[in-house]
Parts: structure tokens; sequence; C-alpha cells
């Protein structure tokens, strides 16, 4: 199964730079991914509201550094999971640009 991996930033003249990245990996899990979030200056209780009616999103963290959200994401398939982050996530308007994380392996403490 293949797993998209879709990194999204603008360069300096505003221009969205697309690196799409590729890896084979299935054990059976419902598909899950970290998407680092970075939005409008001051957006991120928006972003967070906008975020929270997204089905599939299951945690929202406002966190400091170099995003403004981080953001666990599931769906029932790489496919589903690849068409929630871009086809709704990156849609919202304050979003800026997102870098997202496949989960390949999970443990919880």
């Amino acid at each position: 199964m293949i797993v998209f991996c879709v990194r999204s930033e603008f360069n300096f003249h505003g221009l969205p730079l697309l690196g799409l990245y590729t890896s084979i990996y299935d054990d059976g899990a419902m598909p899950a991914a970290i998407v680092l979030v970075n939005t409008e200056i001051g957006a991120e209780s928006q972003v967070m509201e906008a975020l929270s009616q997204i089905e599939g999103v299951k945690e929202i963290h406002v966190v400091y550094g170099m995003y403004d959200i981080v953001v666990k994401a599931e769906a029932n398939s790489h496919e589903s999971l690849r068409e929630l982050v871009i086809n709704k996530i990156r849609r919202i308007p304050q979003v800026r640009g997102t870098t997202t994380m496949i989960i390949i392996e999970s443990k919880i403490i």
C-alpha cells in the first residue's frame, strides 16, 4: 500500500511549494497522522475551532515553537487520510502551511 505524506509551505514569493513523499507501510491499523500546522498570526483559536468540526480530527493542540497547532487525525484508509489533510485541513482559510507525518507505530503509556 502506498502512503502519502504531504508537506506544504510557501516560498518567499508567496507561491506554494508542495512535496509529495511516499513510503510503503501497512500493518492493518487505522491510518493516522500527526499534522503540524502554521496559521496566520493570531488565528490559532479560529483554526482550532474549524479543525474541531472536521471528521477524523482526534486531537488538537496549540503549541509554541515552529508550528502553531499539532493535530492528530485518523481515517479509514490512507487515501481518506490524504484527502482529509489536503481537502479539509489545508483549505481552512487561516492555515498558511502544513507538514504531515504518517504514524507507523504507536505506544500509549
